[in-house]
Protein backbone atom coordinates (compact mmCIF):
# COMPACT_ATOMS: atom_id res chain seq x y z
CA UNK A 1 0.00 0.00 0.00
CA UNK A 2 3.16 2.47 -0.38
CA UNK A 3 2.18 5.12 -1.81
CA UNK A 4 -1.74 5.20 -1.65
CA UNK A 5 -3.78 7.54 0.22
CA UNK A 6 -6.26 6.06 2.50
CA UNK A 7 -9.01 8.35 4.15
CA UNK A 8 -9.62 7.36 8.00
CA UNK A 9 -13.35 6.36 7.04
CA UNK A 10 -12.50 3.64 4.38
CA UNK A 11 -11.81 0.03 4.91
CA UNK A 12 -8.89 -1.50 3.10
CA UNK A 13 -8.59 -5.10 3.93
CA UNK A 14 -5.11 -6.41 4.78
CA UNK A 15 -5.34 -8.79 1.52
CA UNK A 16 -5.96 -6.11 -0.39
CA UNK A 17 -3.18 -4.56 -2.43
CA UNK A 18 -3.00 -1.16 -3.90
CA UNK A 19 -0.67 0.37 -6.45
CA UNK A 20 1.27 3.82 -6.09
CA UNK A 21 -0.92 7.03 -6.04
CA UNK A 22 -3.69 5.21 -5.16
CA UNK A 23 -6.80 6.92 -3.28
CA UNK A 24 -9.80 5.09 -1.72
CA UNK A 25 -11.81 8.30 -0.51
CA UNK A 26 -14.37 8.22 2.31
CA UNK A 27 -16.36 5.39 3.56
CA UNK A 28 -15.43 3.18 0.47
CA UNK A 29 -14.60 -0.83 1.01
CA UNK A 30 -11.88 -2.48 -0.65
CA UNK A 31 -12.09 -6.59 0.15
CA UNK A 32 -9.46 -8.94 0.39
CA UNK A 33 -8.37 -10.67 -3.25
CA UNK A 34 -8.66 -6.92 -4.64
CA UNK A 35 -5.72 -5.95 -6.71
CA UNK A 36 -5.82 -1.95 -8.03
CA UNK A 37 -3.76 0.07 -10.57
CA UNK A 38 -1.10 2.62 -10.18
CA UNK A 39 -3.57 6.01 -9.83
CA UNK A 40 -6.87 4.02 -9.71
CA UNK A 41 -9.48 6.56 -7.40
CA UNK A 42 -12.44 5.56 -4.95
CA UNK A 43 -13.77 8.79 -4.81
CA UNK A 44 -16.32 7.55 -2.09
CA UNK A 45 -18.42 4.92 -0.53
CA UNK A 46 -17.78 2.93 -3.43
CA UNK A 47 -16.89 -1.21 -2.98
CA UNK A 48 -14.20 -3.28 -4.14
CA UNK A 49 -15.12 -6.99 -3.95
CA UNK A 50 -12.53 -9.78 -4.93
CA UNK A 51 -10.76 -11.62 -6.57
CA UNK A 52 -10.86 -8.53 -8.39
CA UNK A 53 -8.24 -7.06 -10.37
CA UNK A 54 -8.09 -3.15 -11.85
CA UNK A 55 -5.43 -1.69 -13.67
CA UNK A 56 -4.18 1.90 -13.65
CA UNK A 57 -5.71 4.99 -13.91
CA UNK A 58 -9.19 3.84 -12.94
CA UNK A 59 -12.13 5.79 -11.62
CA UNK A 60 -15.01 5.01 -9.66
CA UNK A 61 -17.79 6.72 -8.09
CA UNK A 62 -19.80 6.75 -5.63
CA UNK A 63 -22.21 3.55 -4.50
CA UNK A 64 -20.46 1.71 -7.56
CA UNK A 65 -20.14 -1.90 -6.60
CA UNK A 66 -17.46 -4.10 -8.48
CA UNK A 67 -16.29 -7.60 -8.08
CA UNK A 68 -19.36 -8.75 -6.07
CA UNK A 69 -20.61 -12.50 -6.99
CA UNK A 70 -22.29 -13.70 -9.70
CA UNK A 71 -26.10 -13.49 -9.67
CA UNK A 72 -26.23 -16.97 -11.10
CA UNK A 73 -27.86 -19.99 -9.50
CA UNK A 74 -25.87 -22.00 -10.43
CA UNK A 75 -22.86 -20.56 -8.59
CA UNK A 76 -21.65 -22.55 -5.42
CA UNK A 77 -18.89 -19.88 -4.35
CA UNK A 78 -16.13 -21.49 -6.60
CA UNK A 79 -13.36 -18.72 -7.01
CA UNK A 80 -13.98 -16.71 -10.08
CA UNK A 81 -13.01 -13.17 -11.12
CA UNK A 82 -13.37 -9.97 -12.11
CA UNK A 83 -10.53 -8.49 -14.44
CA UNK A 84 -10.50 -4.44 -15.58
CA UNK A 85 -8.32 -2.57 -17.72
CA UNK A 86 -7.04 0.85 -17.47
CA UNK A 87 -8.49 4.29 -17.64
CA UNK A 88 -12.08 3.32 -17.07
CA UNK A 89 -15.03 5.41 -15.65
CA UNK A 90 -17.73 3.31 -13.62
CA UNK A 91 -20.02 6.16 -12.73
CA UNK A 92 -22.43 6.03 -9.59
CA UNK A 93 -24.42 3.10 -8.80
CA UNK A 94 -22.81 0.80 -11.43
CA UNK A 95 -22.32 -3.14 -10.76
CA UNK A 96 -20.19 -5.50 -12.35
CA UNK A 97 -19.89 -8.87 -11.63
CA UNK A 98 -17.85 -12.16 -11.35
CA UNK A 99 -17.45 -14.80 -13.49
CA UNK A 100 -18.30 -17.98 -13.12
CA UNK A 101 -17.00 -21.33 -13.90
CA UNK A 102 -19.38 -22.10 -16.52
CA UNK A 103 -18.54 -19.14 -18.51
CA UNK A 104 -14.71 -19.20 -18.04
CA UNK A 105 -14.70 -17.95 -14.85
CA UNK A 106 -14.00 -14.15 -15.56
CA UNK A 107 -15.85 -11.30 -16.39
CA UNK A 108 -13.63 -8.41 -18.40
CA UNK A 109 -13.78 -4.69 -18.53
CA UNK A 110 -10.98 -3.37 -21.38
CA UNK A 111 -9.52 -0.02 -20.81
CA UNK A 112 -10.97 3.05 -21.68
CA UNK A 113 -14.53 2.30 -21.17
CA UNK A 114 -17.01 4.68 -19.64
CA UNK A 115 -20.02 3.21 -17.71
CA UNK A 116 -22.54 5.89 -16.70
CA UNK A 117 -25.04 5.40 -13.91
CA UNK A 118 -26.78 2.32 -12.30
CA UNK A 119 -25.71 0.02 -15.26
CA UNK A 120 -24.89 -3.61 -14.50
CA UNK A 121 -22.71 -5.48 -16.15
CA UNK A 122 -23.57 -9.42 -15.71
CA UNK A 123 -21.43 -12.60 -14.93
CA UNK A 124 -18.89 -13.52 -17.68
CA UNK A 125 -19.57 -10.59 -19.78
CA UNK A 126 -16.74 -8.89 -21.69
CA UNK A 127 -16.47 -5.43 -22.91
CA UNK A 128 -13.79 -4.76 -25.55
CA UNK A 129 -11.74 -0.72 -25.03
CA UNK A 130 -13.74 2.17 -25.83
CA UNK A 131 -17.38 0.91 -24.55
CA UNK A 132 -19.51 3.32 -23.93
CA UNK A 133 -22.43 1.73 -21.95
CA UNK A 134 -25.29 4.86 -21.10
CA UNK A 135 -27.47 5.50 -17.52
CA UNK A 136 -29.43 2.29 -16.51
CA UNK A 137 -27.54 0.03 -19.47
CA UNK A 138 -28.66 -3.82 -18.04
CA UNK A 139 -26.10 -6.61 -19.50
CA UNK A 140 -27.69 -10.14 -19.04
CA UNK A 141 -24.47 -13.02 -18.48
CA UNK A 142 -22.11 -13.89 -21.42
CA UNK A 143 -22.81 -10.29 -23.46
CA UNK A 144 -19.93 -9.70 -25.32
CA UNK A 145 -19.49 -5.68 -26.49
CA UNK A 146 -16.76 -4.91 -28.98
CA UNK A 147 -14.72 -2.06 -29.41
CA UNK A 148 -16.15 1.61 -29.48
CA UNK A 149 -19.70 -0.18 -29.44
CA UNK A 150 -22.03 2.24 -27.75
CA UNK A 151 -25.38 1.05 -25.75
CA UNK A 152 -28.22 4.22 -25.03
CA UNK A 153 -30.18 4.44 -21.64
CA UNK A 154 -32.55 2.03 -20.40
CA UNK A 155 -31.20 -0.65 -22.83
CA UNK A 156 -31.70 -4.21 -21.98
CA UNK A 157 -29.48 -6.94 -23.83
CA UNK A 158 -30.41 -10.64 -22.71
CA UNK A 159 -28.01 -13.07 -22.55
CA UNK A 160 -25.29 -14.52 -24.66
CA UNK A 161 -26.19 -11.80 -27.49
CA UNK A 162 -23.14 -10.40 -28.98
CA UNK A 163 -22.50 -6.82 -30.07
CA UNK A 164 -20.41 -5.77 -32.54
CA UNK A 165 -17.81 -2.88 -32.98
CA UNK A 166 -18.67 0.72 -33.78
CA UNK A 167 -22.40 -0.21 -33.34
CA UNK A 168 -24.76 1.98 -31.66
CA UNK A 169 -28.40 0.44 -28.94
CA UNK A 170 -30.82 3.82 -29.61
CA UNK A 171 -31.93 4.22 -25.67
CA UNK A 172 -34.66 2.02 -24.22
CA UNK A 173 -33.68 -0.64 -27.17
CA UNK A 174 -34.04 -4.28 -25.96
CA UNK A 175 -32.09 -6.36 -28.01
CA UNK A 176 -32.29 -10.60 -28.29
CA UNK A 177 -30.50 -10.74 -31.13
CA UNK A 178 -26.81 -10.15 -31.91
CA UNK A 179 -26.35 -6.60 -33.27
CA UNK A 180 -23.95 -6.58 -36.08
CA UNK A 181 -20.95 -4.29 -36.15
CA UNK A 182 -21.38 -0.57 -37.63
CA UNK A 183 -24.91 -0.76 -37.73
CA UNK A 184 -27.80 1.25 -35.25
CA UNK A 185 -30.43 -0.75 -33.87
CA UNK A 186 -33.33 0.58 -31.85
CA UNK A 187 -36.77 -0.55 -30.54
CA UNK A 188 -38.63 -3.37 -28.62
CA UNK A 189 -37.21 -5.92 -30.22
CA UNK A 190 -34.79 -4.38 -31.65
CA UNK A 191 -33.90 -4.37 -35.07
CA UNK A 192 -31.12 -2.81 -37.53
CA UNK A 193 -32.31 0.19 -38.65
CA UNK A 194 -29.29 1.73 -40.24
CA UNK A 195 -25.33 2.51 -40.50
CA UNK A 196 -23.79 4.18 -37.87
CA UNK A 197 -22.54 6.65 -40.07
CA UNK A 198 -21.64 9.01 -36.81
CA UNK A 199 -19.65 6.35 -35.47
CA UNK A 200 -17.61 5.57 -38.31
CA UNK A 201 -16.90 9.21 -38.98
CA UNK A 202 -15.83 9.99 -35.15
CA UNK A 203 -13.52 6.39 -35.10
CA UNK A 204 -11.72 7.70 -38.33
CA UNK A 205 -12.95 5.18 -40.62
CA UNK A 206 -11.26 5.93 -44.04
CA UNK A 207 -14.06 7.12 -46.54
CA UNK A 208 -13.19 4.31 -48.96
CA UNK A 209 -14.31 1.67 -46.21
CA UNK A 210 -17.32 4.13 -45.43
CA UNK A 211 -18.77 4.14 -48.68
CA UNK A 212 -18.03 -0.09 -49.25
CA UNK A 213 -20.10 -0.01 -45.49
CA UNK A 214 -22.71 1.73 -47.04
CA UNK A 215 -23.29 0.12 -49.95
CA UNK A 216 -22.71 -3.68 -47.96
CA UNK A 217 -25.55 -1.99 -45.73
CA UNK A 218 -28.15 -1.33 -48.30
CA UNK A 219 -27.67 -5.23 -49.94
CA UNK A 220 -27.45 -6.95 -47.00
CA UNK A 221 -30.29 -4.93 -45.13
CA UNK A 222 -32.58 -3.08 -47.65
CA UNK A 223 -32.97 -4.94 -50.73
CA UNK A 224 -35.30 -8.12 -50.53
CA UNK A 225 -32.52 -10.53 -52.08
CA UNK A 226 -31.81 -13.59 -49.15
CA UNK A 227 -28.88 -12.41 -46.91
CA UNK A 228 -26.83 -15.28 -48.46
CA UNK A 229 -27.58 -14.43 -51.41
CA UNK A 230 -27.03 -10.82 -51.11
CA UNK A 231 -23.79 -11.77 -48.66
CA UNK A 232 -22.00 -13.48 -51.57
CA UNK A 233 -22.63 -10.16 -54.14
CA UNK A 234 -21.12 -8.06 -51.19
CA UNK A 235 -18.24 -10.79 -50.43
CA UNK A 236 -17.67 -10.58 -54.07
CA UNK A 237 -17.32 -7.13 -54.64
CA UNK A 238 -16.53 -5.22 -51.56
CA UNK A 239 -14.66 -8.54 -49.57
CA UNK A 240 -11.46 -6.52 -49.77
CA UNK A 241 -11.90 -4.12 -47.65
CA UNK A 242 -11.38 -4.77 -44.00
CA UNK A 243 -14.46 -3.26 -42.24
CA UNK A 244 -16.70 -4.96 -44.69
CA UNK A 245 -14.84 -8.13 -44.22
CA UNK A 246 -15.38 -8.17 -40.50
CA UNK A 247 -19.04 -6.96 -40.79
CA UNK A 248 -19.61 -9.75 -42.69
CA UNK A 249 -17.25 -12.39 -40.34
CA UNK A 250 -19.35 -11.25 -37.57
CA UNK A 251 -22.64 -12.06 -39.39
CA UNK A 252 -21.17 -15.38 -40.34
CA UNK A 253 -22.21 -14.84 -43.87
CA UNK A 254 -18.59 -15.20 -45.94
CA UNK A 255 -17.93 -17.94 -47.75
CA UNK A 256 -17.01 -20.16 -45.40
CA UNK A 257 -19.86 -19.85 -43.13
CA UNK A 258 -23.80 -20.47 -43.46
CA UNK A 259 -26.02 -17.58 -42.71
CA UNK A 260 -26.61 -17.39 -38.69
Amino acid sequence: MAGAFIHPSAVVDPGARLGESVVIGPLCYVGAGVEVGDGTELVAQATLLGPCRLGANNRIYPHATLGAAPQDRSWEGEPTELVVGDDNVFREGVTVNRGTTKGGGVTRVGSRCLVMAFAHVAHDCSLADHVTLTNQTSLGGHVAIGERAVVGGHVAIAPFVRVGELSFAAGGAMIERDVPPFVVVAGDRARVRALNQVGLERASVPEESRAGLERAFRMLFRSKVPIAVAARAVFSEYGNDPYVGRLLEFMRITPRHDPA
